[in-house]
């Protein structure tokens, strides 16, 4: 359905564009082949990522250790991995795109 969205055997892929040092953690839509989100954390120290993980396992309501950054540590561009069964609509409610 979604070329960043991967529901399959019991886990969610997601491609993301991360654009630390917002205003606020939320989704913002498509960014290519990406989901963009921005991110109020500052891109220093790996707090971004930190903060990115721990905003998607309270987003999915599972452990921070179900989430896990797959690739993208030092880049805007990142792959999760989130342990989760889902299917793409209930991914796209839970991350609040409409």
């Amino acid at each position: 359905m979604k070329p960043w969205l991967d529901c399959s055997k019991g886990t969610v892929r997601l491609s993301l564009h991360v654009q630390p040092g917002a205003k606020k953690t939320e989704a913002a839509g498509e960014h290519g082949d990406c989901l963009k989100i921005r991110l109020a954390a500052p891109p220093v120290d790996g707090k971004a990522n930190a903060a990115l993980l721990a905003w998607l396992a309270q987003r999915f309501a599972v452990a921070k250790r179900d989430v896990q950054l797959l690739s993208g540590d030092k880049s805007r561009h990142k792959v999760v991995l989130i342990q989760f069964t889902a299917t793409d609509e209930e991914v796209l409610r839970l991350l609040g795109i409409q």
